[in-house]
């Protein structure tokens, strides 16, 4: 389905409906080092448009114009990704910070991304990156094997894909995950989920680990906050953890008085509970006020507490909170007898009591996750690194 009239809200003032207009993006001149990618989920309609079909948006482009994405563009009679082997920038993080929980604790990730988004949140707090219109916020070309080889030589487990929404880059994410593989390193995707049941196969297959955003969990709030859909992100989580082996987390960043009524987390775990079971974590993280939510006040610690209480209360396992110093919420339990597994202050792992095949030394019970026979040592850390 095509992007309707009225699904013209769902960008900036002036923007049609199919694409951002010709005149306010950068000619699609290749480099040549890049020669731009043919973007792979596409096809051409009936009145000489290009449609794409990588997103739920499913722009229709005339010649030389950008998707909403503003990085998937028409050239000639085929589409490209314009930010194919050019990144914003990268960086080692904990695993944590991505966040996630149950995926190899305390080893270090190279983390990386690109420019554009297919979403427009308010409250974009990479907003610099994600609304960038400007080719010098893609500063660091690296190629999928560049990226691999300095993630292994930095003593990385994984790579992360990040800050913008890997799902608008996906022909690079998906190359440089291929990359890691070869090298024996995880490939992470952080994401949205806003992406097309025709591309999930290939975009998920790929990923050994995603953390999903869940924004909230009404309609009104996905369409007038997100300028997306909420039933085609619930339908991307459930066909992740119903169809691959991708290990999943979610994560809701609680917007004071515009996704964090009781009755909306109620909903939201009761989804959780019923579709995915009781163990895949969620992650509740403080809102601070960012890019067009400058007047709404950032979330009090005490609502991330109680949003995990609630949860738990509801029957969801495994509950933090995040971009709060909270270390109960940050804390592992068994959910078969309550021994604290994974003791964390601020991402760093202050306890590690799992058994070398990751159960519970308590009671034997396995911890749902990805775990070696060790714990990470890289700790709170993040560090800014360039790739030649």
């Amino acid at each position: 389905m095509s992007r309707t009239a009225d699904d013209a809200a769902f960008g900036e003032a002036g923007e049609p409906a199919d694409a951002v207009p010709t005149g306010t993006a950068a000619p699609i001149d290749a480099e040549p080092w890049t020669d731009f990618a043919t973007a792979r989920w596409w096809h051409a309609t009936d009145d000489g448009r290009l449609e794409c079909d990588l997103c739920p948006r499913r722009c229709r482009l005339h010649p030389s114009q950008r998707g909403f994405c503003f990085v998937r563009a028409r050239d000639g009679d085929r589409l490209v990704l314009t930010t194919y082997g050019r990144s914003s920038g990268f960086a080692i993080d904990p695993i944590e910070k991505k966040p996630l929980a149950h995926f190899h604790p305390g080893t270090s990730v190279l983390s990386f991304g690109t420019a554009g988004c297919n979403l427009n949140c308010r409250f974009c707090q990479n907003w610099d990156i994600s609304k960038s219109r400007e080719w010098d916020r893609l500063a660091a070309p690296a190629t999928p094997s560049a990226i691999a080889n300095a993630a292994a030589s930095a003593g990385c487990a994984s790579v992360a894909f990040t800050y913008n929404d890997p799902v608008i880059f996906a022909e690079y994410a998906i190359d440089t995950a291929r990359a890691c593989h070869e090298l024996g390193l995880n490939a992470v995707a952080v994401t949205a989920g806003y992406i097309t049941p025709e591309a999930r196969p290939d975009f998920f297959a790929p990923m050994d680990a995603a953390n999903i955003d869940l924004k909230g969990f009404t309609e009104d709030f996905y369409r007038k906050v997100t300028g997306s859909h909420l039933a085609d992100v619930l339908d991307t989580i459930a066909w992740v953890h119903s169809n691959t082996d991708t290990w999943i987390e979610l994560t809701t960043l609680l917007i004071p008085g515009h996704n964090d009524a009781p009755e909306e987390i109620a909903r939201m775990c009761a989804w959780i509970l019923a579709e995915l079971g009781p163990d895949v974590p969620l992650h509740f993280s403080a809102f601070h006020p960012d890019f067009k939510m400058l007047d709404v006040p950032p979330t009090p610690p005490a609502a991330l507490r109680a949003a995990r209480a609630a949860a738990l209360d509801a029957g969801l396992h495994f509950v933090y909170t995040g971009n709060v110093h909270d270390p109960g919420g940050e804390t592992t339990a068994c959910p078969a007898c309550g021994h604290a597994l994974i003791e964390r202050d601020w991402y760093e792992i202050l306890a590690y009591r799992l058994t070398a095949d990751g159960r519970c030394p308590s009671c034997g019970a396995a911890l749902p996750g990805r775990f070696g026979p060790a714990v990470g040592e890289w700790g709170r850390l993040s560090l800014p690194i360039s790739i030649a």
